[in-house]
């Protein structure tokens, strides 16, 4: 079984995420990490290909240059190979271009399984596995907890607002994970060293026979006018209970049309 996990670097949730009001993107100049949903879909894709013998783990990411280092996490966690899409003319796709690169990376190479995480961090629109799984014409399971795969068969609990339900599909299918999927293992000292004899594919909008903006104007379908940095946190308003508080605060919240 041929197995593809997407990885995408972030900035570090730890830090100071900002909008650049110069190209309305996210900044991404400061700590960049590789989204944690993501290391956990790399070790649910270890584990699947354990259980499965003669298996591969293929890491895949679209990135400038430096998201090399997102690959070479998951090469030293234990993936076998990876693939990086890198070129200037994919540089602020949207979830539709995102997509269209990806599927025009793994459909000539025929995975069987796709696992990505539900949604990244910066962006959250949760929509490119399921775009990629349309462009690729295969199955989709999203929001998954859990995940198996028996011979030709994936399943998994799929997490809904009321609970979960089990459901299943025949491969070559796309799934999407949550956080409760798995625990990460850190990468060992012999598995760093050994990350960096991997190999590593690395392809530009040629190679993907894709030119920027194929599927939408400068590469996104939608547009950011104007960024505002978020205004400095105030004070709150202080009630003092004079005898009062009660009155005071229904007008506070009268005033804020809360009641």
């Amino acid at each position: 079984m041929k197995i593809a996990v997407l990885v995408k670097e972030v900035p570090d949730t730890w830090g100071d995420r900002r909008l650049d009001p110069s190209t309305k993107r996210v900044d991404r100049s400061s700590d960049v990490v590789v989204d944690e949903v993501d290391e956990k879909a790399v070790e649910i894709a270890l584990q699947l290909q354990a259980a499965n013998a003669g298996s591969t783990v293929t890491v895949v990411t679209m990135g400038p240059k430096r998201a090399l280092d997102s690959l070479r996490k998951g090469l030293a966690m234990g993936a076998d190979s990876a693939i990086h899409l890198v070129d200037d003319g994919l540089a602020g796709s949207d979830a539709v271009q995102t997509s269209a690169a990806l599927a025009a990376a793994l459909a000539p190479r025929g995975f069987d399984l796709v696992i990505a995480g539900n949604e990244s961090t910066d962006g959250r629109t949760a929509a490119v596995p399921a775009m990629l799984a349309e462009r690729l014409g295969v199955a989709q399971l999203t929001a998954l907890r859990t995940l198996h795969v028996s011979g030709s068969t994936v399943s998994g609990e799929r997490v809904t607002d009321d609970g979960y339900v089990d459901v299943e599909t025949s491969l070559p299918a796309v799934v999407s994970v949550n956080e409760q999927i798995a625990e990460a293992r850190y990468p060992s000292f012999k598995g760093i060293m050994g990350a960096k004899k991997k190999p590593v594919e690395v392809l530009g909008l040629g190679d993907l026979g894709l030119a920027a903006g194929d599927t939408g104007a400068a590469n996104s379908w939608s547009v950011v006018h104007d960024v505002t940095a978020r205004p400095a946190r105030t004070g709150g308003t202080i009630v003092t209970d004079d005898g009062t508080a009660a009155t005071q605060l229904a007008d506070y919240l009268a005033a804020a049309k809360l009641i």
